[in-house]
């Protein structure tokens, strides 16, 4: 069929590279416009756009998806379908245009988590299964019929970024299997469940980020492999007068892994123990957590061991914040 692919991010990339193997023609892609990104904030391209540019697809970038502009440029591709993974909300003006209609594949089993992060909070609530669905676009955010779901089991090892590529392969999987539905006009599709309680997966912000230590050890776990690598659970040190910072200041600590003591902690929630110079582990609601990869601010990534040999307690409070 003649696909317009609507995405930005690599986890899109993946999906229209499939869609392109298995033979469809993409017309044109539509993504996000250029933007400053980084600590140089030098203009950079979508994944998807930097996709389309080296296999020769054009690739439209409004600032606006309601523009005249925009859809009359649009219709002119005469797409029997749009794609989309990980866009942005489309007007009806957009989703309504192909004949075959509009469908999104989200890397959740909807009705539960319906929103931008997904993937993330899936592992922060401790599931142990999560997927992928397809269903056509309506005006509500995520609600549509659902036209196909496939399972991901969630492992204990699991973190954000591994279930990512996982959900990546799974999701172009699936919207292969659901273009080729449309194309044989065998697409069957049924209303999102009622459940009791819906979880949601808005948007990550920075006070998501932060760990509280208050917290039960199995809840703060899955909160860092949830948001590992990216954008990284975190938490805080505060400098003494003999560090060689400015005293009082706070320092954040990404941390990206870490593991749960059997060991129940007998401190203050927070407070940091050393053993032989090789382990750092801190106290928690219940059990002890051992930190294991983690990232000072300033500093480099690294594991717990070369960590330490630069880490200098006596300049810092005993408690993490």
């Amino acid at each position: 069929m003649r696909i317009v692919f609507m995405g930005t991010p690599e986890f899109a990339v993946n999906v229209l590279d499939q869609i392109l193997r298995a033979g469809h023609e993409v017309a044109c892609v539509v993504t996000t416009p250029d933007k400053p990104a980084g600590r140089g904030q030098r203009v950079k391209a979508s994944d998807v756009k930097v996709y389309a540019t080296e296999h020769g697809l054009p690739v439209l970038q409004p600032e606006k998806l309601k523009d005249e502009t925009f859809l009359e440029a649009l219709r002119g591709y005469a797409a029997d379908a749009f794609v989309v993974v990980a866009f942005r909300m489309l007007p009806k003006a957009v989703y309504a245009m192909p004949p075959k209609g509009t469908f999104n594949v989200h890397a959740s089993l909807l009705p539960q988590y319906r929103g931008a992060a997904p993937i993330q909070w899936a592992i922060i609530n401790g599931e142990t299964k999560t997927g992928v669905t397809t269903f056509f676009l309506d005006e509500h955010t995520d609600t549509g019929r659902i036209i196909r779901q496939q399972e991901v089991e969630i492992t204990p090892t699991d973190n954000g970024g591994s279930l990512h590529d996982k959900l990546m392969v799974a999701g172009a999987e699936i919207a292969c299997k659901t273009l080729a539905d449309m194309e044989n006009g065998s697409v069957e599709t049924f209303p999102q469940p009622e459940v009791p309680i819906l979880k949601p997966a808005p948007k990550i912000f920075k006070e998501d980020m932060l760990i509280h230590w208050d917290n039960n050890a199995e809840n703060i776990h899955n909160k860092i492999r949830g948001l590992s690598p990216y954008p990284a659970a975190f938490t805080r040190l505060v400098c003494q007068p003999q560090s060689t910072d400015e005293p009082g200041r706070t320092l954040n600590l990404k941390i990206y892994s870490c593991s749960i003591s059997e060991q129940k902690s007998q401190e203050k929630p927070g407070k940091i123990t050393i053993e032989n110079d090789k382990k750092m582990r801190i106290s928690t609601k219940n059990f002890e957590i051992y930190l294991e990869n983690l990232q000072l601010e300033g500093k480099k990534r690294m594991g717990i061991e070369d960590f330490l040999k630069g880490f200098r307690k006596e300049y810092y409070t005993d408690y993490l914040k």
